[in-house]
């Protein structure tokens, strides 16, 4: 049945949203011993991270592309997080990685990856990151006419360099990325006139939002490019459709029930947000690109995976969060907490740019969990940082507890690993980032070490 909440003054009932988590992530905190010592080791916040989780996402990713027989390659998003246990693991797969920067490209050939397995993305690359990437026979994705024309000035001192050519999509006429019309032609006659230093291998594209039907929509009316580009001589045999594959966070019923009954009153100081993210949609992951290769093209009766397989062209696609779904989770010591009215407010030692989607004007939906949890009051509580900013909120709403979390308690924040742990992370305050903790299962008992990031300058 439908609950209604005609005014904002009438309180809809508080909403628990628990997370979907993995197995892995359960079964860690049921030893009662192991987050007790990570947080007395680090001494404040810190980040789990698991690379075998990693590993089963990346392979349902490879798996369907070798089920469908379209020859491509899975290249990880680094952005969607900073630590280099994925990049190894993408090394030991032969899968490849997705970098914006020369600390990006570095920290993913000294985890191993090729050089030949790493696509540069992002606009107006820098000199040096042009220059690594054109020694390490990257493949770049040029995003503008005065790049490309970088891109053949060097050719004549690096040898021959790999690029694709980013079109701008029309799902996203406004974006500041990608080639329009005029200069996608313009760009496809020089590479034409420089084949010899320049090898075209085809084009590039990123949605936004998380639909099937434009990416496959684009890839299809890319693959005739690709054959026109052919006819000039070019290789043009791989079409990038880019990120932007779907994550479940919750249950959908949970979620439909947010969406439908949310009001300001469940935040602290009736805050009120513009939007959030889809916390759960279907298709996700392996399975929205399975769907991708089955949608239907512009021929009639035919899908697009016999387009690829018959015109002989590639698929690279550069997932990040789907990769990272399930793989880490954040935890945050209590530091204390007290009662407003008919709610609670907690503190924690750390601070909520740690937490993402709050520094994005929005709110990172999934209930944080109360470790050990224990018995006492229920209690709705926000969770506010330990800064002196009254914004640095880890999380408005009011979430449900068992009992008021109090100091020594730890808050784990599930599913954080893809974009939320560590993307707008400071050192605010003068206060160190967070531990980052590998973790690994090797008969039956629990392995953790610190990961440090590299200090690449």
């Amino acid at each position: 049945m439908e609950l209604r909440f005609e005014q904002e003054n009438v309180r809809a009932p508080a909403a628990s949203l628990p997370a979907l988590e993995p197995e892995w992530a359960l079964r860690l905190r049921a030893d009662q011993r192991l987050l007790t010592e990570i947080a007395e080791a680090v001494g404040g916040p810190f980040h789990v991270l698991c690379p075998d989780r990693f590993v089963d996402n990346l392979t349902a990713f490879q798996t369907t592309l070798a089920e469908s027989g379209v020859p491509g390659q899975v290249y990880f998003g680094k952005k969607a997080n900073k630590s280099g246990c994925w990049l190894r693991a993408c090394a030991e797969a032969d899968a490849g990685v997705d970098v914006a920067s020369v600390p990006e490209l570095a920290h993913a050939l000294r985890n191993g990856v090729r050089g030949e397995d790493i696509v540069v993305t992002g606009a107006a690359k820098t000199e040096e990151l042009l220059w690594l990437a054109a020694r390490q026979r990257c493949l770049i994705a040029v995003d503008a006419v005065d790049e490309l024309e970088r891109v053949i000035e060097k050719a004549h001192r690096t040898g021959t360099i790999r690029i694709l050519l980013r079109v701008l999509p029309e799902h996203n006429p406004d974006s500041r990325f990608g080639l329009a019309e005029t200069d996608l032609r313009h760009c496809l006659r020089r590479c034409a006139e420089q084949r010899q230093r320049v090898r075209m291998e085809g084009f590039s594209f990123h949605l936004n939002g998380y639909a099937v039907s434009p990416r496959a929509a684009l890839a299809d009316r890319l693959i005739d490019e690709c054959l026109a580009a052919r006819e000039l001589g070019l290789v043009a045999d791989s079409i990038s459709i880019g990120g932007g594959f779907a994550v479940n966070y919750l249950d959908p019923a949970d979620w439909r029930y947010f969406e439908r009954a949310h009001r300001s009153s469940w935040f602290h100081a009736n805050r009120v947000f513009s939007h959030f993210y889809p916390y759960a949609q279907a298709p996700v992951g392996a399975d929205m690109l399975d769907e991708i290769l089955a949608s239907p093209t512009a021929a009639a009766g035919e899908r697009l995976r016999t387009r690829f397989l018959e015109t002989g062209t590639r698929l690279l696609l550069e997932p990040g969060r789907a990769l990272l779904d399930g793989c880490g989770f954040s935890v945050f010591p209590v530091q204390g907490s007290k009662r407003r009215e008919d709610y609670g407010i907690v503190t924690v030692s750390g601070l909520s740019m740690s937490v993402s989607e709050q520094w994005k004007a929005s709110e990172y939906l999934p209930d944080p969990i109360l470790w050990p949890e224990g018995e006492g009051q229920p209690i709705n509580a926000c969770i506010g940082g330990s800064s002196c900013l009254d914004y640095d909120m880890l999380t408005w709403r009011k979430v449900p507890f068992t009992r008021l979390p109090k100091f020594g308690d730890l808050l784990i924040y599930p599913n954080t690993a893809g974009y939320q742990m560590d993307k707008n992370e400071t050192e605010f305050h003068q206060l160190p980032l967070p531990d980052r903790i590998i973790v690994s299962e090797r008969q039956g008992r629990w392995h953790w070490r610190i990961d440090k990031l590299p200090h690449i300058r």
